[in-house]
């Protein structure tokens, strides 16, 4: 019995000693996950945030765009002296068809400095040629396609077997989006058309087969520069000889709308790229414009082919507009085109 009422005084005497005693610290162990689940918690949005806000910003312009890629310096450079910098830098859409370097080094030597020189003149022409108002990628592009470009003039798109070209330019490289716009690259320099077509009263003149080709053309007194050109690279023999030929014949207008310097430069070293140039505009053989069809390909005495565009009743070949056809000679037919065509790069 004395045991019996003893254990309850122990108990509450025990319970008593507990509650005045000081508390225990807890264990420090625990607050490495506390603050391992507060970094855990900050880091996580932190990691999230750069994902919206890279996409948002990993777009240059078109112009940033092109000097990071560091393979358009010339073309950056001829940009930078026409003064288009702030242009391509500005809202847009543009759509740039841009020029890789060796389809400016394929150019006649002396053409980038004539321009460079000049820039206000030719050289912005050239340069706005390639722009296109607006973002056009490469699923917008349809076969026979035309785009008025900045400078005025239209450019020409041919899809085929999968290829895109641009005029006479293919595009190596297609849909590289910018902030203000996507950049196209093309491995040839693309010239805008001469701004004033012939007229036709002197090539009207030489409708009859009076000569051989270059007795037609400097008796039509519109083909000077031309006439020049073939005795300086020494091609009078061959355009007088049997034959037959056919003659892509530029006029003066469209030897003037070159850029200033060239037409020197080429006549300084006529065997070089004069003679060449001279010899993609003939092709073998008597091909009169009822011969032509469109997206006909014809090899030029200088190697590379010429092709041949047709629509709605306009001929061109190449870039170039053929604004008087079917001048027979007697050695041959020339017909008139408005701009100087070049072979592609070799």
């Amino acid at each position: 019995m004395k045991l019996t009422r003893t254990l309850p005084l122990l108990l509450v005497a025990a319970l008593f000693v507990a509650a005045c005693a000081p508390a225990a610290p807890m264990p420090a162990a625990p607050e490495a996950p506390a603050e391992a689940a507060t970094e855990a918690a900050t880091e996580a949005p932190a990691e999230e945030a750069p994902a919206g806000a890279e996409a948002a910003t990993e777009l240059a312009d078109i112009v940033d765009t092109a000097v990071n890629a560091g393979s358009f310096g010339t073309l950056v450079a001829a940009v930078e002296a026409a003064g288009l910098v702030e242009t391509l830098k500005g809202e847009g859409p543009f759509t740039v068809f841009a020029p890789t370097e060796d389809a400016f080094a394929a150019l006649p030597a002396g053409t980038v400095e004539a321009l460079l020189a000049d820039p206000a003149g030719q050289l912005t022409q050239i340069l706005l040629y390639h722009v296109v108002p607006g973002k056009v990628m490469s699923t917008d592009l349809s076969d026979g396609m035309t785009a008025d470009t900045v400078q005025g003039s239209p450019v020409t798109f041919t899809l085929a077997d999968g290829a895109v070209k641009i005029n006479e330019a293919m595009v190596v490289t297609a849909d590289i989006e910018a902030s203000n716009g996507v950049i196209h690259v093309i491995d040839t320099v693309i010239l805008p058309p001469a701004e004033e077509a012939v007229t036709e009263e002197a090539p009207t003149e030489m409708a009859a087969p009076a000569g051989n080709i270059a007795e037609v053309a400097t008796a039509a007194g519109s083909f000077g520069t031309l006439l020049t050109a073939v005795e300086a690279a020494g091609l009078v023999d061959e355009l007088t000889g049997e034959g037959p030929f056919t003659v892509f014949a530029p006029t003066d207008e469209a030897f003037a709308a070159l850029p200033a310097g060239t037409l020197d430069t080429l006549l300084a070293d006529p065997e070089g790229a004069l003679r060449d140039i001279l010899l993609y505009h003939v092709v073998a053989g008597k091909v009169m414009s009822t011969d032509l069809s469109d997206g006909m390909m014809a090899d030029s005495l200088q190697g590379a082919p010429i092709s041949v565009s047709i629509m709605d009743g306009a001929v061109k070949v190449n870039t170039a507009n053929v604004v008087t056809a079917d001048v027979e000679a007697s050695n041959g037919v020339i017909h008139v085109i408005d701009a100087v065509i070049l072979p592609p790069a070799e």
